[in-house]
Parts: C-alpha cells; structure tokens; sequence
C-alpha cells in the first residue's frame, strides 16, 4: 500500500528526526519517564531505537527477520553515537534503492523498501517526541504531510493488519471514523475481524464514533501519546474508547 506522503520526504523525515532524538539524548538522565508512555525511559528509548534501526537493517540485507543484531551501544559508545550511527546506516542503504523495489517486509501489502522508509520515520517521529516529553522540552512540530501519513500507518497496519494476524477481534461490531486535515478513515470493528481503509467524509457520517482534530494531534493520540482531550471525540464514545484500547494492545 502505497504512503500518503513522499518517499523522499519519508526518508529526510527519518534522519533529522534521528539527529534531533539523539541530540535530546545526549546528557540527559537515563531514568527520566517519558509521560503517556508507562514505563518507557530516556534509556530505554534510545536503545530501543537504535536497536530498530539495526535489526531492519539486517532484515533488509539477508532478507529475512533477523534472530541476532546490535541491540546495546558497545564499548563506550555513548547512547547518542549508538542512535547516529544505527540511522546513519539505515538511510544510506535506503537511499541506496529505489522505493518501489522489492524488500522482505512484515506486510504482505507492501513488500517494497518503501515501507521501511515510512515505518522507520514514524518510528522515530514517535519516540523523538517521547525523549522529548521525558526531558522537558517541547515537543516538536510534526508537519502535517508527516501526520497524516502517520494516521493512516498506524490505523491500517497497526490496528487493521497487526491485530488481524495476531487474531485479535472486537467484542461488540462498530465503526469509528477519523478525520484529519482533507483526510478521512473508517475504522470497522466487528467480533470476526478488524479492518480501516482510507474513505470520504459522505462515509464516515454513517461511523458510530467519530475522532477529528489536527494532523500531529490525532497522530500522537492514535499512538497514546496525548489524552482524550487533544481530539475532538463525538457520538459513541465507548466505540472510541474500545478503538483506542485496541490500538494500545497493536502498538505494545
């Protein structure tokens, strides 16, 4: 499935958002808590990540999901030199090939290295914003192309495709629509099976829940990142709330 933002701009997205994440890394106290994310760390963070950017480097090159990579900085290697380097490597394969190119994925729907350029740059968007949060700073605009690219990832892999595979349904059927910018989605929830799929606003008037706000809002509350109070939340509410909780159990 083809993103909704450039590919180019994927792939720029995920080296300055690397470089500002291990910048904010960089001295701060390991320990610090990342607020809305419970029991994510400053350390934690940056580890993980770096650890992500290796892992779907190996991935990428043996063509298949990796059993062992660099998952700690090695010998005094700082956690900011661990996450420069591992985006480093990552971007310069990526820009190696073309997006559309065949590459082992996690998604029948896109088998190209495409896909990893959008995941990698959500990926550290996310948890740039997190390290962030946890440092006190202010957390960083997201450009609305970035967002709304990022609402549609996480609502048709993560909930309508990661859930699917891990055979995980709803416990009542509805629908909740999300609308963002001139973009609109339809989230299906049924007791057989979980679906969303990008959609018109004359679609969405028929969902039982509906969710708009900003692009950067709703993306950062679809990944739990801000409360219920940074989105408009209308009609069914307890069919947003199980949307939400579903959400949760995907991206865990």
């Amino acid at each position: 499935m083809k993103a909704l933002a450039d590919y180019d701009r994927l792939l720029d997205a995920l080296e300055i958002e690397a470089t500002v994440l291990a910048e904010t890394v960089d001295g701060a106290r390991e320990e610090l808590r990342v607020p809305q994310a419970p029991g994510l760390t400053v350390g934690e963070t940056a580890r993980h990540v770096g650890s992500v950017y290796r892992m779907v480097l190996e991935w990428m090159r043996t063509g298949d999901s990796p059993r062992t990579w660099q998952r700690e900085p090695g010998p005094f290697q700082s956690l900011r030199d661990f996450v420069v380097s591992g985006a480093r490597a990552l971007v310069d394969e990526l820009a190696r090939h073309d997006p559309q190119d065949p590459c082992a994925t996690w998604w029948a729907a896109d088998s190209t290295y495409g896909f990893w350029r959008r995941r990698m740059a959500h990926e550290t968007v996310i948890h740039r914003g997190d390290v962030q949060a946890a440092v006190g700073d202010p957390v960083g605009v997201i450009d609305d192309d970035i967002a709304i690219d990022g609402v549609d990832e996480i609502l048709t892999l993560w909930l309508a495709h990661r859930l699917t595979v891990q055979g995980v349904f709803g416990t009542r059927d509805f629908s909740v629509a999300v609308t963002t910018s001139t973009k609109s989605w339809l989230v299906r929830v049924t007791t057989g099976g979980i679906a969303a799929w990008r959609t018109t606003l004359g679609e969405t008037e028929r969902a039982n829940g509906v969710v708009t706000g900003s692009p950067a809002r709703v993306y950062r509350w679809l990944w739990g990142r801000l409360p219920d109070t940074a989105v408009n939340r209308d009609k069914d509410l307890d069919a947003i709330n199980q949307m939400w909780a579903l959400l949760r159990m995907a991206t865990r």
